[in-house]
């Protein structure tokens, strides 16, 4: 298999191992509506903060969708395009050293890619995947970053999104940029993704909604006013111009799905409700027995032709429709910018390029459902976490969100403004100074900091850290999963993991220092005192404590083992 090489990397490949695990400080002032509801905005470099998220979200993330620089070589202040940002060259710096003088842009964004992605993977579930947006610069290099990091077998495809008309004097108009989607696992997907969620699906069901109640009892009225309708509006209502016929049910169009697909079907006469003789039978039969069709014509399910020369056709209510991830997506690139615009009119400091809030809705509405997360490293206005929020509007779910932005002004004036107006409501303003109000999506965030590193410079566990905070560490390092809950500390038994029990003894006053008095040692009256997670538990027990005064027979008669704090905390 071919592999990626470039100036740099072996600085970079186990850099992520490198970075501290930091605090996350939770901003009360600047959170907005409900703290509970699951969803985060963390400002800071987002290769600290993923390094500081993962105790609390490794293996959670159902779907991870990502816009990193797109490396144009623009030098200017644009944020998708800008490797070469003081941020990022002070981190070259520091991590590539001398070499990073050296580095071509096409090295700079490797380098910077490269950790960040491998974070990244371990927030997947099993099941999760990820959506990278990249134009031409740099689409070769990642899709054989990803090969590299998590493996070329679970590249799921690249959508082409025709963003763009260019009219420039080029060889070759460029008005498209590509999403690339890789799994954690392919063979954990579904066989095929679906998605009922559809702008022109919702306009069609907001004007047939209308006619119905405008034209109540008279169903000759309701058909005229919804095909004047349908013939005037049909050019723009792609993929459904089929759907041309309507009832006091919705919208429907005929579904030809009463032939069989195998050699042999049923065979019966469904006779034509004006001529009374048989309707045309498909050649193989139909593919449902006669009781079922009993029942659908019950329903009024059955659609018939003017006579008895046409198939009967099933009535597919427009409700029903569930559409395919199409791997060549159409949708104005200016329509994110138009969308932030209309919500900050007077803002001196707009954002470049950000991606619409339709194609981010899209892509989650495929992959995710219920409570699942959804997470984005390089956040820039929000547009993701705005997404997650329409979308759970839209199809009444619980979704949740992690954001990242590394800049501070980006944060605070752009990326939690947005979603602040996306929880409460905005007034909407148009091109031409109108105003339109928009209902608040409801839910909320917290907006969150990166503190101190959990261990300091000598490797001692820093006294800002509290008991949940360290806990959350070590259930992590010792288990590679989240802690279960949030740990209190009135029990140093913080959770189990296949069948092992997980300790903490830590006292904030006696950091550093074993001290039976400060309850930081394993002592035999603590080991004689540990809880059981259940009455019956036979599995191993992890301990993790300043200092231990129990021989080692004895910790393994009672199949205890002890690690002490800090040196035994070991993570990724």
């Amino acid at each position: 298999m071919p592999t990626l090489d470039w100036i740099g990397k072996k600085a970079v490949v186990n850099h992520h191992r490198d970075v501290s695990y930091r605090l996350i400080h939770c901003d009360k002032d600047k959170s907005v509506g409900d703290p509970d509801a699951g969803n985060l905005l963390v400002q800071g470099d987002n290769l600290e903060a993923l390094k500081a998220l993962l105790p609390y979200y490794a293996g959670k993330v159902k779907c991870i969708y990502i816009d990193p620089p797109y490396n144009t070589g623009n030098e200017g202040w644009v944020y998708n395009d800008n490797v070469n940002s003081p941020e990022i060259k002070a981190w070259l710096g520091s991590v590539v050293g001398k070499e990073a003088e050296d580095l071509s842009r096409h090295d700079k964004w490797l380098c910077m890619m490269y950790p960040r992605l491998r974070l990244l993977k371990e927030f997947l579930t099993g099941d999760g995947v990820i959506f990278i947006s990249i134009d031409d610069n740099e689409l070769h290099a990642l899709i054989m970053l990803c090969d590299e990091i998590l493996n070329g077998r679970n590249w799921v495809g690249t959508i082409v999104w025709k963003n763009a008309t260019d009219n420039n004097p080029t060889n070759i108009s460029i008005e498209h940029e590509y999403i690339v989607c890789f799994a954690r696992d392919k063979t954990k997907l579904p066989k095929e993704w679906k998605s009922s969620a559809s702008p022109v699906r919702e306009k069609i069901q907001e004007k047939a909604a209308q006619l119905i109640a405008e034209h109540e009892g008279d169903l000759l009225g309701l058909k005229s006013a919804y095909s004047d309708w349908f013939r005037e509006n049909k050019p723009y209502l792609w993929p459904f111009q089929e759907y041309d016929e309507i009832d006091t049910d919705g919208v429907f169009t005929g579904s030809r799905s009463v032939h069989n697909p195998g050699k042999e079907g049923y065979f019966y006469d469904i006779p034509h409700p004006r001529t009374g003789k048989p309707c045309k039978m498909p050649l193989m039969g139909y593919r449902f027995p006669e009781e079922t069709f009993l029942e659908l014509k019950a329903k009024d399910r059955i659609i018939y032709g003017k006579d008895e020369n046409k198939i009967i056709e099933l009535k597919l209510y427009i409700n029903e429709y569930k559409s395919k991830l199409p791997s060549i997506y159409e949708l104005d690139g200016r329509r994110g910018a138009n969308e932030l615009r209309s919500m900050f009119p007077d803002a001196k400091r707009t954002f470049n390029n950000p991606k619409p809030i339709e194609l981010i809705s899209e892509l989650i509405s495929f992959v995710t459902s219920g409570d699942d997360i959804v997470m984005d490293a390089f956040a820039g206005s929000g547009t993701t976490g705005h997404s997650v929020l329409d979308q759970n509007s839209k199809d009444s779910s619980d979704r949740r969100f992690v954001v990242v932005e590394m800049d501070a002004g980006i944060a605070s004036d752009i990326t939690a403004k947005r979603l602040k107006k996306a929880v409460e409501g905005y007034e909407r303003t148009g091109r031409n100074g109108s105003k339109t109000s928009i209902p608040p999506l409801g839910g909320g965030f917290r907006f969150c900091t990166l503190g101190e590193p959990l261990f300091d410079a000598d490797g001692n566990v820093s006294p800002a850290v509290t008991y949940p905070d360290l806990a959350a560490h070590v259930f992590f390092c010792e288990t590679g999963s989240p802690i279960p809950r949030r740990a209190d500390g009135s029990s140093p038994l913080i959770g189990t993991f296949q069948g092992r029990a997980i300790y903490l003894l830590h006292s904030a006053d006696a950091i550093g220092v074993a001290s039976a008095n400060a309850g930081n040692v394993l002592t035999a009256a603590m080991l004689d005192s540990l809880p059981m997670p259940e009455p019956d538990f036979a599995g191993a027990r992890v301990v993790y404590a300043e200092g231990c005064t129990v021989p080692d027979d004895r910790l393994s008669r009672h199949g205890v083992t002890f690690k002490q704090i800090p040196y035994q905390i070991e993570g990724l």
